[in-house]
């Protein structure tokens, strides 16, 4: 179980995200606050695994307030929960685990709360995240290199896609293939790279070979079926000898 506190300037965002995390059983302790002055208040008092701010608080913005937390001992993860997503870069300078767009998703907070977990369970085990920016309707945007759940190739250019959304990149798919490799993408199809991470399904005695990310259904080549079946088999639980 992990202690957690929600800061938000808006009573009806704080309840939200509460009445969230609330239904996870991971969740233990919830504090609130409408400030940044009040959460540091609460704080000092009750120390917390994870702290998630929101960052247009007056006064004392959220990344003011993740800073001033970072230089205590044993700080909090901090969570940045946010309207827009134009300060995604300065929150991961902050060490930040995770950013969150409003309105949230409990899937989306279901991957979070599972980062922090793991933080919480293993700090030594923290590694820096890797950020990539994209473009999106005229405007550059940062996401995280871990969200990305496959690519499909468009020409000389890529397309990143994520639970929320897709992003073309000017890249081509065997360059990130090159790149990506050891961030868990493989090639399954001319026209595909994958994320392992995010693979939920594989039809590999089919007609039509395919992996499942989500709803999503990408083929694959047959000439990627034995690699595949290596991945698989890696990951297969077998009794101990």
């Amino acid at each position: 179980m992990i202690n957690v506190l929600v800061a938000d300037d808006e009573l009806p965002a704080v309840e939200e995200l509460a009445f969230l995390l609330r239904r996870d059983p991971r969740i233990g302790t919830i504090l609130r606050a409408t400030n940044g002055p009040e959460a540091l208040e609460l704080l000092a008092a009750n120390p917390v695994d994870a702290a998630f701010l929101d960052i247009h608080m007056p006064g004392l913005s959220g990344l003011e307030l993740a800073e001033i937390i970072g230089r205590s001992a044993n700080a909090p993860v901090v969570v940045f929960v946010t309207a827009d997503d134009d300060r995604a870069l300065e929150a991961f300078e902050l060490a930040a685990v995770d950013y969150l767009l409003k309105p949230l998703r409990n899937e989306r907070l279901t991957r979070t709360v599972d980062r922090v977990v793991e933080l919480v369970a293993h700090p030594a085990q923290a590694a820096e995240v890797e950020m990539i920016t994209v473009d999106q309707g005229g405007i550059s945007r940062i996401i995280r290199l871990d969200e990305v759940r496959f690519v499909q190739a468009q020409g000389d250019y890529a397309r990143l896609h994520t639970a929320e959304a897709s992003y073309l990149v000017r890249i081509p798919l065997a360059e990130l293939e090159k790149q990506w490799a050891d961030s868990g993408f493989i090639r399954i199809h001319r026209s595909y790279l994958v994320c392992m991470a995010f693979v939920t399904g594989l039809k590999l005695s089919a007609a039509k070979p395919t992996v499942s990310v989500g709803s999503a259904a990408l083929p694959v080549s047959r000439r990627h079926v034995t690699v595949l079946r290596e991945r698989l088999e890696a990951t297969r639980v077998r009794p101990q000898k």
